[in-house]
């Protein structure tokens, strides 16, 4: 299914995922220990293959790992932890509640 593995591009602030020639990614605001997730953007040719999923669970691994919390105010990501209460753990205390974590 894909290129490659999801990578941290600090330099665009966004983790990237090369699929097929095209780009996905998960583009953020990094403020330590904060990560605010603005957007997820997958290709339209990419949609409907799960990879926007794909990324999210590595953005909340990686957020982990780094012990950063995180903001979700992209509404595909705030969706995808509302279906994934596992991690509420990397959740921002101030959006836990909001996101019935």
């Amino acid at each position: 299914m894909t290129d490659a593995a999801v990578a941290d591009n600090p330099a665009l602030n966004r983790y990237e995922l090369p699929v097929q020639g095209l780009v996905a990614h998960v583009a953020y605001n990094l403020s330590p220990p904060n990560l605010m997730i603005t957007e997820v953007v997958t290709p339209k040719a990419l949609e409907g293959r799960g990879i926007a999923s794909r990324m999210a669970a590595h953005v909340v691994e990686d957020a982990r790992a780094r012990g950063l919390l995180i903001l979700p105010v992209c509404p595909f990501f705030a969706a995808w932890l509302k279906k994934h209460p596992e991690h509420a753990d990397v959740v921002h205390p101030s959006y836990r509640n909001s996101l019935g974590l």
